[in-house]
């Protein structure tokens, strides 16, 4: 039963006013003491030309509600209190019945999501900032596929521009045949970094870069055929990555895909009169919008990034008719987007306000600042590995005798480093601090597992239970988490409509939380039968929600720890 839905309905009826609008009015008390639901009267006071606390004492007796145990008026707020026994009962039920479809919802059946993410750059090794990318929009993906959209995933690869022009040349001068067949990514990396040192001697080096990547353009054999060998390499690095982290695409058109795109979109901008010339390069003048103009095409002919994203997104809107085009992108890239976005609208294209950049804050490690060009950077396969080789030491620790150690080392390793980015607000910073990412206490990825396999642990020691009178349970320890349990939808409908898949990690925390309450308040095995069932039950719907929780931030659980 949705019993914000009810009272919605009630309060809509009552003061003959949209249920939309009273959904939007209707808040969770900040103290339990104050009810379930809260419903303030001071907007509605205009209108109806009352007080609040007029307002409020009349809805009171106009309402009568099933489900609702009592209704009291504290002073302008109506508060809801619910009849515990029957919403535990009912959410309960609900989740058993459910299982991994809890959650789901038919919001975006026959619309369809297009998220763009992780992008690394070809011939450059995949560091922690490409991380943050990677796990932000694996779960945004989920979340939307969750909620009934058809979901697009996209990995626009960075495999086109200037870069490779200057990789071009290094080749020519420093590579290492052996090492670049052993260790590909490090090779490309290597020359990539000394050309940036060569050229800061040596400018030179940077117009022969320039003119290999116009060749490239042009389509000569030569840089072609080096191209296709550097893609290769680095998407086979690339995968295994993936592997390692559960991701799947869908596409990995990148920017090379829209080489031959970019020229129609010149034509276009052409055709709608937006496109001017400025010192030699062509642009589109956004100085009215209070920005710097989008650069079109360079002096010398070649394309830049913003041309490539608008053909990109006029051939994902031919290609998909999206509901929304989603680029999950670090937040420095917030100018460039507004452009991109504004060139689209300029251009007649209406479905520009369906495209939205989710940026994301920088990772970073105590006292070290990391450059790609400097070779200055924290690879995630270290990462990973240092993650899983840790947990295993402190799972060994405290459970010696445990079977499928590296698997669950494994699992509780690459976990605690994708709850880590998706912990805090996308748009914060993240700084690495080994003895909080992998602790088992306090809010972590361990501590949410090691929650999951403790619940799991008490159900493989007692006998399955299938049914039960989960009307018995009448402590306000239980029916918080069973009000917690209940939240699952709304906190993904939150985390979807604000692009934030830490509210489902901070509700996940809080299901945990909960559940550790319960564990250590309400006995299980030394309850009376009937009592001992019903607690079972709600073990077994807390773990489902938490293994639902995890799967959607792109995290395994495991049984046992």
């Amino acid at each position: 039963m949705d019993y914000k839905d009810l009272i919605a309905t009630g309060i809509s009826g009552a003061l003959e006013i949209s249920k939309e609008d009273v959904e939007r009015l209707l808040e969770i008390p900040p103290r339990a003491e104050m009810g379930d639901y809260a419903f303030p009267c001071f907007q509605l006071a205009k209108t109806l030309r009352k007080a609040p606390n007029s307002i409020a004492t009349e809805l009171k007796e106009k309402l009568h509600l099933d489900a609702v145990e009592r209704i009291e008026v504290m002073g302008p707020y109506v508060n809801f209190f619910l009849n515990q026994q029957a919403f535990l009962k009912d959410t309960v039920e609900t989740v058993l019945s459910q299982g991994e479809t809890y959650g789901t919802t038919a919001l975006g059946e026959n619309k369809r999501i297009i998220v763009e993410y992780s992008s690394p750059n070809i011939a450059k090794p995949f560091h922690v900032g490409h991380l943050f990318t990677t796990v932000i929009g694996n779960s945004l993906s989920k979340i939307y596929g969750k909620q009934g959209y058809e979901v697009v995933r996209i990995n626009h690869l960075g495999d086109w521009g200037t870069q490779f022009g200057k990789l071009i040349s290094g080749y020519e001068r420093w590579v290492d045949l052996t090492k670049l067949e052993e260790s590909p990514i490090e090779e490309l990396n290597r020359i990539y970094v000394k050309f940036h040192e060569e050229a800061e001697l040596d400018p030179s080096l940077n117009d022969e870069a320039r003119m290999h990547f116009k060749n490239l353009e042009d389509g000569k054999p030569y840089e072609v055929e080096l191209w296709k060998q550097f893609r290769e390499l680095s998407l086979h690095v690339f995968n295994r990555v993936y592997e390692e982290l559960g991701v799947e695409f869908d596409s990995y058109a990148g920017e090379s895909f829209y080489s031959d795109k970019m020229d129609a979109v010149v034509d276009l901008l052409k055709d709608k009169g937006i496109l001017t010339e400025s010192n030699g390069a062509q642009v589109v003048m956004l100085e009215d919008f209070n920005m710097p103009p989008t650069i079109i095409k360079k002096a010398d002919g070649a394309t830049i990034y913003a041309t490539r994203d608008l053909a990109a997104a006029i051939f994902r809107k031919e290609t998909y008719d999206f509901h929304k085009n989603i680029y999950v992108v670090g937040t420095p890239q917030a100018l460039h987007f507004k452009q991109v976005f504004k060139t689209l609208e300029l251009a007649g294209f209406d479905w520009a306000k369906d495209c939205v950049h989710v940026g994301f804050g920088l990772v970073k490690f105590p006292g070290k600042m990391m450059s790609s060009r400097k070779g200055d950077v924290v690879l995630l396969d270290d990462l990973l590995k240092e993650a899983v080789e840790t947990a295993k030491q402190i799972i060994l620790e405290k459970n010696p005798n445990l079977e499928n150690k590296d698997d669950t080392a494994k699992k509780v390793g690459i976990g605690a480093i994708i709850f880590t980015y998706l912990k805090n607000s996308r748009e914060k910073d993240i700084i690495f601090d080994w003895s909080e990412i992998l602790s088992f206490d306090g809010e972590t990825g361990p501590y949410v597992q090691y929650t999951y396999a403790r619940g799991k642990s008490i159900l493989r020691k007692n006998e399955a239970v299938n049914e039960a009178d989960l009307t018995v349970l009448s402590s306000a320890v239980e029916f918080e988490l069973a009000k917690t349990l209940a939240g699952f939808e709304a906190a993904i409908g939150a985390a979807a409509e604000k692009y934030e898949p830490s509210i489902l990690t901070r509700y996940v925390i809080q299901v945990a939380k909960d559940f550790n309450k319960f564990y250590n308040n309400c006995p299980i095995n030394s309850a009376e039968p009937a009592v001992k069932k019903a607690r079972l039950l709600l073990v077994q719907a807390t773990t489902a929600v938490i293994k639902n929780a995890l799967a959607l931030l792109g995290i395994e659980t495991v049984e046992e720890m």
